[in-house]
């Protein structure tokens, strides 16, 4: 699905396009060549990494896979890379990782479509003038349950990370950036208490977590929460961002994926920001909407397209790059920190 999405965006950009793609599943590496325009399908990933025209690699592999993938990489063929997040998945790979990329000569973007959703942007770039600094940030997802995926993978913790590390690193990042600050300490509560209980694979039963609360504390003083429902895709918005401050009040609602909203309802919803000054009061809120090929595009609110944009432009121009490998390291430390709270009933501290 997600290897679908980046290559519809990768296709909307001006000259670029997919060369090669490699999936161990041989009808989804031909279905994704067919969706490329004819991308050549490579036997195997050391087939892909030989294709001498490469300008970058893109991963979107299950999450255990990453590593070892980026491993074969550096050895065999380094090149621009934007990985999908998470960027790892347990603590003994994070100081592998480190150093895979201590000194690496291209640029390497972990992929966090979240943050290129453009009513998230716009709160962003409201926030500090809206807030007058923020105190308080709360994210709430409420959505549908993990949707079926190869070998079904995403279904227990030992191959996704866990689902504060799998789906919840987006908000952990999220944090970070709109408070401009590090966590220090994390709490949690979560449960597996509606999703995927009947199913069974190979006599196993999923152990993924659909609901969670999660509080980080920050360095700066600030404090933020995640509010997670995998059983709440009635919902007409799929996240909702508040972040608050001395002086007022932001907030982003973001609606989920166009292609699951009925038909039967009209219109999808459309993103909104407002903003609730304290003094003098008066909440006022705008429409924050999507060009509607890039909704076609993907399920993340023309994200996917924002984020391979600045990333050719990196390649293109040289430049920063905006989701560092340190960026993805520390949204999956506070997604394995909030896990190990969840199991321990104890609060983690992080270095």
């Amino acid at each position: 699905m997600m290897a679908r999405e980046h290559i519809r965006n990768i296709t909307l950009l001006p000259d670029a396009r997919v060369a090669v793609v490699f999936d161990p599943v041989a009808d989804l590496a031909q279905s994704a060549a067919t969706l490329a325009g004819g991308a050549r399908v490579a036997a195997s990933l050391d087939d892909l990494l030989a294709e001498p025209l490469l300008d970058a690699l893109v991963i979107v592999s299950p999450n255990d896979c990453h590593v070892p993938q980026l491993r074969r990489i550096v050895a065999q063929r380094p090149l621009p890379i934007l990985c999908e997040k998470p960027l790892f998945t347990t603590d003994a790979e994070a100081s592998e990782v480190a150093a895979l990329f201590d000194d690496y000569p291209h640029p390497v973007w972990v992929a966090m479509e979240y943050r290129y959703m453009p009513p998230v942007a716009a709160l962003l770039a409201q926030a500090a003038a809206a807030t007058g600094g923020i105190r308080m940030l709360t994210i709430r997802e409420h959505r549908f349950p993990f949707l079926p995926k190869i070998g079904d993978w995403n279904r227990f913790n030992a191959r996704s990370g866990g689902t504060l590390v799998e789906k919840c690193c987006h908000f952990f990042d999220l944090m970070r950036l709109i408070l401009q600050s590090e966590a220090v300490r994390v709490m949690a509560s979560a449960a597996q208490d509606v999703n995927h209980k009947a199913e069974r694979y190979d006599g196993r039963v999923p152990d993924i977590w659909d609901n969670a609360y999660v509080i980080v504390d920050f360095a700066s003083g600030a404090r933020a929460m995640l509010e997670l429902c995998m059983f709440a895709e009635g919902a007409r918005y799929q996240e909702e961002i508040s972040a608050i401050g001395p002086a007022g009040k932001i907030e982003a609602q973001v609606p989920g994926p166009g292609r699951f909203w009925p038909a039967t309802l009209g219109p999808a919803p459309t993103p909104l920001l407002t903003v609730s000054p304290r003094s003098p009061k008066g909440p006022y809120t705008v429409e924050v909407p999507v060009d509607p090929q890039l909704l076609e595009a993907g399920d993340h609110n023309g994200s996917t397209f924002y984020q391979h944009q600045r990333f050719a432009g990196v390649l293109r121009n040289g430049g920063r790059v905006e989701v560092t490998v340190a960026d993805g390291t520390r949204a999956v430390q506070i997604g394995l920190a909030a896990q190990q709270s969840v199991l321990t009933g104890q609060a983690v501290t992080l270095a």
